[in-house]
């Protein structure tokens, strides 16, 4: 073996060439077989820059891949508890193992949404949650909000939903699941109203819509592992009543009204909180709604003077926009969320009178049915799922 040879093949593995090991964080997102493992890069990236992370369960040794934090671990039990590590890897090879992660165990999700009703037939704010279940399209009283609501947003995990109660007010909930509890949470940064949200199994991304009665390009991050709140990159244009849906990359926010209703739509990136064009909506609209999977996100227009039926299907990998089936009739402030395979449609507004009507939408076909009525006829509500894919993976 040569000279040269050897040189090299030392080189290539050179111990002061590796990243540090990353930081780990508190692992999240854990269902359906799967969890998000989150962490910080390393601070020393070693002697080229990292390519990719990998993470690592305990037990079963399950790996996931990824090119920046969460990393997604699939094929788990549900059921089990794992704890996880994660490495760094550059040209020169992989680093060490971070420490191990706390313990997260997966459960079966995409079984229930919950809906915020908002303004009721009497047009007065209401704190009424419906538990929608999916697999039976069945409707259930949910834990009432810890206040008054309307126009406001949600977001969240597999365990928990993050309400923003709206109303000219910071008040979030965290609505968990499993025990349908209800506590208040982090507050926003300022009172508002008129707001859309989006996120992945790490962070909600709430754009506030109407601070202080004038539209704003405020955007607050929450992250769930804390309970935090902070700045995110701003929206493009000051605006208000706007709907967003997204994958674990990236959430796309219609802004709905700026000065005038219109098509613009921002897109999110999360890992880098940055915020550019995505491809505008096929009509000038506010108050709508929106839900996705981990590959679409159905918009429903709303308000496009008049009142519309219209929905858009905006493909996250392509930035590509299409016509979806409409909605079963056209209005405006309604609410929406879903699993992988359908997004239930409140659809607020109908023929200028609050409505119980709620449409299902199936990705897969681009076909609309009828969902279970609401309890009670409101608009401008908001909801969140324990399993849909572009919030938890």
């Amino acid at each position: 073996m040569s000279r040269r040879y050897i040189g090299s093949l030392i080189d290539a593995f050179n111990a002061f060439k590796v990243a540090n090991a990353p930081t780990i964080g508190t692992p999240t997102g854990a269902v359906n077989a799967k969890a998000c493992v989150v962490f910080c890069a390393p601070s020393c990236v070693g002697g080229g820059a990292i390519t990719s992370y990998t993470a690592v369960s305990c037990p079963c040794f399950k790996v996931g891949t990824g090119s920046s934090s969460p990393v997604q671990v699939t094929c788990l039990t549900n059921g089990t508890a794992y704890t996880f590590r994660v490495s760094a890897n550059n040209a020169y090879g992989p680093s060490a193992f971070s420490a191990a992660s706390g313990s997260v165990t997966p459960v079966a999700g995409g079984t229930v949404g919950i809906f915020a009703l908002g303004c009721n037939s009497c047009n007065v704010a209401t704190t009424t949650r419906n538990k929608y279940t999916f697999s039976g399209c069945v409707n259930a009283a949910a834990t009432a909000s810890s206040a008054v609501s309307w126009q406001g947003s949600a977001a969240g995990t597999a365990f928990v939903g993050i309400f923003a109660l709206g109303n000219n007010t910071a008040v979030r909930n965290k609505y968990t699941y499993a025990s349908c509890t209800n506590a208040v949470t982090t507050s926003a940064s300022n009172s508002s109203r008129g707001s859309s949200a989006a996120g992945n199994c790490a962070i909600g991304i709430f754009a506030l819509g109407r601070v202080c009665n004038a539209t704003s390009t405020t955007r607050n991050k929450f992250t769930y592992s804390s309970c935090t709140n902070g700045a995110a990159t701003s929206a493009s244009a000051a605006s208000d009543f706007g709907s967003a849906a997204g994958n674990s990359t990236k959430g796309i926010f219609t802004l709905g009204i700026t000065t005038v209703f219109n098509t613009t739509r921002d897109k999110y990136t999360y890992s880098g909180c940055v915020v550019s064009s995505a491809t505008s909506a096929s009509t000038a609209s506010a108050s709508g709604s929106a839900t996705g999977n981990s590959t679409r996100g159905i918009f429903a227009l709303g308000c496009a003077q008049p009142r519309t039926s219209a929905r858009d299907k905006y493909l996250y990998a392509c930035c590509g926009n299409s016509s979806a089936t409409a909605a079963s009739i056209a209005s405006s402030s309604g609410s929406a969320t879903g699993n992988s395979t359908v997004g239930i449609f409140a659809l607020g507004i109908v023929s200028g009178a609050a409505s119980t009507t709620r449409n299902k939408y199936t990705y897969s076909c681009c076909g609309n049915a009828s969902a279970t009525a609401a309890s009670i006829a409101s608009y401008n509500g908001s909801a969140a799922s324990n399993g849909t894919c572009g919030v938890n993976v």
